[in-house]
């Protein structure tokens, strides 16, 4: 069968890849580039086995549908288009990008020289061009069933005035619980083991808030020193879980999370970053929005679009401000309220998310967005009051609906539990 027979047309939604029993419908938005190849892998997920071009173009989603194609499938995309950095453009094709949507991961990914897009250097810095092949050591995306026996879940739904809160860590809490059998210590199985669980409902709080569990990256200055990004405050991807949390490696362990938390009475609000990615500032590595369309994707510098604008002190900023990345936050959001059944959200630098052209608006997109939307009418929303852009401390500059994290309240109880001078006595 010729590649072209093997692409049928497909739909421009939804995003992402979606199996429907009989194969697989790939679609992808890239509004500037020129042409878009999916690559296929072997179950090692080091040979690409077929690459297939994306033909139809749908409002800027290019799209494909093959047939006969599982969940559990291996894939990437290449991206054709200009490579000219000064005016916000950095395609590659020899570089293997994760789909935006993609919901699990296949693999480890330990950043190297040949994930930049440019000659790493090179005196030319970024405006130089790489054109070695990273796939063999890149992470791959997989095909997934999401389907799942929730056996009739149902949230909590606790109230506000009832809600005590337990920030944690996934790994962090779990790694050296003796109750906790070795092999599931780190994941999310670890934290839904029963005697993790008893031991939250005894401390009488309502939910369990979990940094970070987006996949994220072990940042190149850490990994260099023989360390590894320990918080998560690196998104790689905003639906896919971290793979070092699943034990098993199946998405029906986070699932069982949930399930066995809202069965003993607790909630689960995730700490997500929509504020930025891991791919960093110009000199950072190519992996996945800034080789399928930059320009779309993040906020660049007006009057040299090279350069990156930097809220949030983590070398980019995603651009909420274009209709489809805001698209794919809100599907993000929904897909772990809906899908993934969790209670709430802690926005990592909220005040970013509500930049405009003109500076912070707290009846900007994303609040809007948020505000009309029935899923999250249904959950708890948190903003982090901040980021290090002008105007950047908020607090209280939020909309209706929208409870905060306020550091003025924490600090001024904290000196009164330590009995600071000037502060009333305990």
């Amino acid at each position: 069968m010729s590649a072209r027979a093997r692409v049928w047309p497909g739909h421009p939604y939804p995003l992402g890849a979606a199996w429907d029993g009989k194969g697989v419908n790939f679609a992808l938005f890239s509004a500037h580039a020129e042409k878009v190849e999916l690559c296929l892998f072997d179950s090692s997920g080091q040979r690409e086995i077929e690459r297939l071009a994306l033909a139809e173009n749908t409002d800027q989603v290019w799209h494909g549908y093959v047939p006969g194609l599982w969940p559990g499938a291996l894939y990437g995309y290449r991206v054709s288009g200009p490579y000219e950095p000064q005016i916000g453009h950095r395609f590659n094709h020899h570089k293997l990008l994760l789909d935006p949507y993609a919901k699990q991961f296949y693999g480890t990914l330990h950043l190297r020289d040949e994930h930049c897009g440019y000659q790493v250097g090179h005196h030319d810095a970024d405006l130089s061009f790489d054109t070695r092949d990273n796939a063999r050591d890149m992470l791959k995306c997989v095909v997934v069933d999401t389907r799942f026996n929730w056996e009739n879940d149902r949230s909590p739904e606790i109230p506000w005035s009832q809600t005590i809160i337990y920030e944690t860590h996934v790994r962090g809490f779990t790694i050296r619980h003796e109750g906790v059998p070795h092999h599931l210590r780190g994941t999310f199985a670890g934290l839904a083991h029963p005697e993790v669980i008893k031991y939250l409902q005894s401390l009488g709080i309502s939910a369990v808030e979990l940094m970070p569990v987006h996949a994220f990256v072990d940042d190149r200055f850490l990994t260099d020193r023989g360390l590894r990004n320990y918080w998560g405050y690196n998104t790689l991807c905003f639906f896919a879980p971290e793979p070092r949390y699943l034990s098993g490696g199946d998405l029906v362990e986070f699932k069982t999370m949930i399930k066995r938390l809202h069965d003993a009475g607790i909630e689960v609000l995730l700490d997500v970053v929509y504020n930025h990615t891991a791919e960093g500032d110009q000199m950072g590595p190519t992996l996945s929005f800034k080789g399928i369309d930059n320009a779309s994707y993040y906020r660049l510098q007006p009057h040299d679009r090279r350069y990156y604008i930097n809220d949030t002190g983590c070398g980019n900023t995603l651009n909420l401000m274009h209709p489809r990345v805001l698209q794919m936050v809100m599907d993000s959001l929904r897909y772990w309220v809906n899908e993934m059944h969790v209670d709430g959200f802690r926005f990592d630098l909220a005040v970013t998310l509500g930049r405009e052209e003109y500076g912070y608006d707290r009846a900007g997109g994303f609040f809007d967005a948020i505000r009309q939307d029935p899923a999250m009418s249904r959950v708890k929303i948190i903003a982090e009051p901040w980021d290090i852009g002008p105007g950047g401390y908020q607090l209280g500059g939020f909309p209706s609906g929208t409870a905060e994290w306020n550091d003025r309240f924490r600090d001024t109880v904290r000196r009164i539990w330590r009995g600071d001078d000037g502060m009333l006595a305990k």
